[in-house]
């Protein structure tokens, strides 16, 4: 720990959990919650490792009394490469390449770790001059709204100034609410909002995964397969890695897929449209799909049948609640 006079505190803490997330929140939050009793800062810097998920911090931040009431998250701040940002998001090299890996099973690709950061990024810093197209993938990820300035020449007052809001953790990154930004399609880039009441047939969508997940593209939303309509499914996609899972359950009269999905490739937009359309389930295999869900439920025939989702959302019956995976499935 350092201020403005120099180091003030070197200590190593022997992390408790191999999980970087619960080490975060069991190991450093203890010492911000310290640092905050002293009175003697009015602001403090967390620096998180390179490739590492903001959001656990956050969330325990913003959530856990003894921290809420003595500290308020005024923003988050992301620093990117300028030259090389539109490739370390959609392109598919690992952390573990660079170097930057968190740990030996970090099989993480860099694009993966950048989006999560840009996701609750209040301001971003660019290494450089970003280009048009740049800057417009930033603004179709970030929204118009999230400032984008040079990190050569912004001082601390200036962080500060432009942060200083009351961060709203997990708001873009929330997949059952995110939504296309007011941004226009320039430099290349693209971004289009795929949305029907309809399910997704199972079989089809895992013929067609590489086409609607593959690729140089950012993906996020929910989807429901037919043959479990009442189950919300996420859909996270980065850096070629795509992870599907388990959330909850739809609440009734807010059942809907909605997929956004972002790229620079304009071949890739007419292959997802297209994958799109072609996964959604007919209405005859809708109405197929819950005739069978009544003959189970009456007792008319045995268990499910296995829909080819099992090892990402569990089975179907019973009913076994899972969070979203950390284990992608990978799309290449």
């Amino acid at each position: 720990m350092s201020d403005f006079g120099g180091v003030v505190e070197d200590v190593v803490v022997p992390l408790e959990h191999a999980c970087l997330g619960c080490a975060q929140r069991e190991d450093l939050l203890p010492t911000v919650a310290a640092i905050a009793a002293t009175g003697r800062w009015s602001a403090l810097v967390l620096a998180l490792p390179v490739g590492a998920d903001p959001t656990p911090v956050l969330a325990a931040l913003c959530t856990q009394d003894d921290l809420r009431d003595a500290v308020a998250v005024r923003g988050v701040v992301a620093a990117v490469e300028a030259a090389g940002l539109v490739e370390d998001l959609l392109g598919d090299a690992l952390l573990s390449e660079r170097g930057t890996a968190l740990g030996e099973d970090d099989e993480r690709a860099v694009g993966e770790a950048l989006a999560r950061q840009l996701d609750e990024a209040d301001l971003v810093l660019t290494d450089g001059t970003a280009d048009g197209r740049a800057r417009t993938l930033l603004a179709h990820l970030c929204g118009p709204g999230v400032p984008v300035l040079p990190l050569e020449g912004t001082g601390g007052a200036q962080l500060v100034d432009v942060a200083g809001g009351t961060h709203r953790s997990g708001a873009r990154a929330d997949l059952l609410t995110v939504r296309r930004p007011p941004v226009e399609d320039t430099c290349g880039v693209w971004t289009v909002e795929l949305t029907s009441d309809r399910t997704l047939h199972p079989g089809r969508l895992l013929e067609r995964i590489e086409d609607l997940g593959a690729g140089r593209l950012r993906a996020r939303g929910t989807f429901r397969l037919t043959t479990r309509p009442g189950t919300i499914c996420a859909w996270d996609g980065a850096g070629g890695q795509l992870s599907i899972g388990e959330t909850s359950t739809w609440r009734p009269g807010d059942r809907s897929t909605h997929l956004v999905v972002t790229g620079t490739e304009p071949g890739d937009r007419d292959r997802v449209r297209a994958a799109f359309t072609d996964v959604l389930a007919t209405v005859a295999e809708e109405a197929g799909a819950q005739e069978a869900a009544a003959q189970q439920a009456a007792g008319a025939q045995g268990g499910p049948r296995e829909d080819g989702f099992e090892a990402w959302l569990g089975p179907r019956e019973p009913h076994v609640p899972a969070h979203l995976l950390t284990d992608p499935l990978v799309v290449e």
